[in-house]
């Protein structure tokens, strides 16, 4: 496990910026979203509701590819959050992580061994890394969710083929999305590409739904068997974000309570899109441009 580092401090959002509930609330607590939990029932997005998710999932992509442009070898993953932080508040949206059942940083960075939920720190970005950005921002309302892992300088051809193979895990599942697919059904054709390639699936966490919630209903596992609740409907809109590791897929968390990090030391990827079921299919609202 690599050092832990000191965090700077928690950077602030303008007052004019509009925020979710969590984001003034001295423990971060989300109530309308633990209310949520509580029930199975899925959002249906009106066609307003969904443009703004548009809009708020195309600046989160805008947001990632900043920080993607300074991933590199020396950089600390504070100085990318910092970058994140500026991109988001310079687009009229507030960093979704931040204060999030207090997370105290604008954006997850998990490095190599680390599954998800890294805090940005003063870690240098070495030579070799597999740097997973996560990207989350609150924009009129409504909330996106994206992230990639990137291969910084000489990584070897295992740790290139996983983050391939993640890569092919997440668009092998997003071919599934259309109105009747089970979402407990997702999780079978990740599985099945991840293991044929010699690869596991990360059991602790899933997709999930997202709209004026950060992670409101449905939850939608990585893995075969789950008893994932619900039949994908037009207007859902919602993640799928596969995990997959190295060796175990077995993950620890740091004292910290955010970090996870696989319990054989061993690298593991993860990529991550926002999408909305339409009437024939499936719209990624996170998507990269068209060139």
């Amino acid at each position: 496990m690599r050092a832990v580092y000191p965090l700077s401090a928690k950077r602030l959002v303008p007052a004019h910026i509009p925020r979710p509930e969590y984001a003034d609330h001295p423990e971060g607590k989300s109530y309308k979203e633990e209310k949520a939990s509580k029930s199975h029932a899925i959002d249906v997005l009106t066609p307003d509701e969904i443009e703004k998710m548009r809009i708020s999932c195309r600046l989160g992509r805008e947001v990632l590819e900043e920080a993607r442009k300074a991933l590199k070898v020396g950089v600390t993953t504070d100085e990318i959050d910092r970058i994140v932080h500026d991109a988001t508040v310079e687009r009229n949206a507030y960093p979704s992580p931040l204060n999030y059942y207090t997370y105290p940083k604008s954006c997850c960075i998990s490095v190599n061994e680390i599954i998800c939920h890294g805090i940005p720190d003063q870690y240098e970005v070495q030579d070799g890394d597999i740097v997973n950005l996560d990207i989350s921002l609150y924009h009129d309302g409504f909330h996106s969710d994206l992230n990639e892992t990137y291969c910084v300088g000489n990584v070897d051809e295992k740790g290139r083929k996983l983050v391939d193979v993640t890569r092919e895990c997440l668009w092998k599942a997003i071919g599934l999305v259309k109105p009747g697919t089970l979402y407990r059904d997702v999780g079978e054709v990740i599985q099945k590409h991840a293991e044929a390639n010699g690869f596991s699936v990360v059991r602790q966490y899933c997709g999930h739904g997202i709209n004026k919630l950060f992670h409101p209903p449905p939850q939608i596992p990585h893995y075969k068997k789950n008893k994932a609740v619900g039949v994908m409907k037009p207007g859902h809109t919602f993640t799928i974000e596969p995990m997959i590791c190295e060796g175990r897929f077995d993950g620890k968390h740091w004292p910290d309570n955010w970090t996870c990090a696989t319990v054989d030391g061993k690298r593991s990827a993860q990529f991550e899109e926002t999408m909305l079921v339409t009437e024939t299919g499936v719209e990624v609202l996170t998507a990269k441009p068209v060139a």
